[in-house]
């Protein structure tokens, strides 16, 4: 029987504004070849058996799930009563997980990445699973080859070796870096310690739940009474009364260590979670400028123009790494080092009544 496999859907991915609205989500959004992300991570996904994967959203995403994943079943899509972030959606995962008696290995998926080489993401997730049933009691982190040093993503510190299983080697973890700021970054990636971490885990059911038990006992409280609910009033005030935290400030940064093993990995990964990132995951160099829709571009480089209009040209002149995007109801242009502060910007739309927009 293989594991159980959680891809989490339920974020509204803000550094994407406009392509990524409230209602309509990055990761929903059929830009690759006409596919979402989250179609695309579920067919990387599909030989360890459909039943075996489970997608994690709030309610008002499950119906466009349900769309985009038809062979899904519709038991095998959870329900967040709220959004609270990573830490809480982590721990509700698990503890409905073992509501339904399963305690064995998981894997913790994210519905928003791509990747060059989806053979060898699944590669990896098939020996952490191994390592798993060898050891119920730790994490197997995966770990992505940095290909420069982008301060936008969480990075991995990576220590020494310490064996191998079916000719992969095994690293110490030493802990995580969220964002960091431009020259510590540099730092990092030219110490060749640190990978990208794209936030792919595996453990156990149990050993996941004891974590939180034992690190933050107030998620597990709560979410182990969400999960045997069968009122769903109720479960909406109990989840939402947790405070919004990250999945690494409520268990990572206390966990042991010891606790862990790195798998590195070379997925070709990105994370399109901002315009530039998006580029970034689009373009063949970083030189050339990635045009979508009615594009037009005289003597410009590096730069993102991305049209939705089709009646509508959008003509750009000598910009260098700059992001345009022409929507029905809102156009953005900034530059790419600014790309971070779009969310900002939505929260400010949000404020002065632009919520239409939204």
């Amino acid at each position: 029987m293989h594991m159980k496999i959680v891809i989490f859907a339920g974020g509204i991915g803000t550094r994407l504004w406009p392509l990524s609205r409230k209602n309509s989500p990055k990761q929903f959004y059929k830009i690759f070849d006409g596919k979402s992300t989250l179609e695309l991570a579920f067919e990387r996904l599909r030989n360890f058996g459909v039943e075996n994967i489970y997608a994690q959203t709030i309610q008002k995403f499950s119906s466009i799930i349900a769309q985009q994943l038809p062979d899904l079943p519709c038991e095998n899509i959870f329900i967040e009563p709220a959004m609270r972030n990573v830490g809480p959606a982590v721990a509700l995962a698990a503890q409905k997980l073992k509501a339904l008696d399963y305690s064995g290995p998981i894997a913790i998926i994210w519905a928003d990445h791509i990747m060059k080489r989806p053979e060898e993401f699944t590669e990896k997730l098939e020996i952490a699973e191994r390592l798993i049933e060898k050891n119920f009691n730790r994490f197997i982190f995966l770990a992505e080859q940095p290909r420069f040093a982008n301060n936008n993503l969480g990075w991995i510190r990576i220590g020494s070796r310490i064996g191998e299983t079916d000719c992969v080697d095994l690293f110490e973890f030493k802990g995580w870096k969220y964002k960091p700021d431009q020259v510590k970054c540099n730092q990092m990636f030219k110490s060749g310690e640190y990978f990208w971490n794209p936030g792919y885990f595996v453990s156990s059911i149990d050993f996941i739940l004891s974590q939180y038990k034992k690190l933050a006992p107030r998620i597990f409280t709560a979410t182990l009474a969400v999960a045997r609910s069968k009122d769903s009033r109720k479960s909406a005030d109990i989840y939402s009364n947790l405070e919004k935290e990250s999945f690494d400030r409520c268990l990572i940064e206390k966990t042991d260590f010891k606790d862990a093993i790195v798998l590195k990995t070379d997925m070709g990964w990105s994370d399109p979670g901002t315009l530039y990132a998006l580029k970034e995951a689009l373009q063949k160099s970083f030189e050339e400028n990635v045009e979508i829709g009615k594009v037009f571009n005289y003597s410009s480089k590096d730069s993102l123009i991305y049209n939705l209009e089709n009646k509508k040209l959008v003509a750009t002149v000598g910009l260098d790494g700059m992001i345009v995007v022409n929507t029905e109801n809102a156009i953005i242009v900034t530059r790419k080092d600014k790309v971070k502060e779009i969310t900002g910007l939505v929260e400010q739309l949000e404020r002065f009544g632009y919520g239409e927009y939204l």
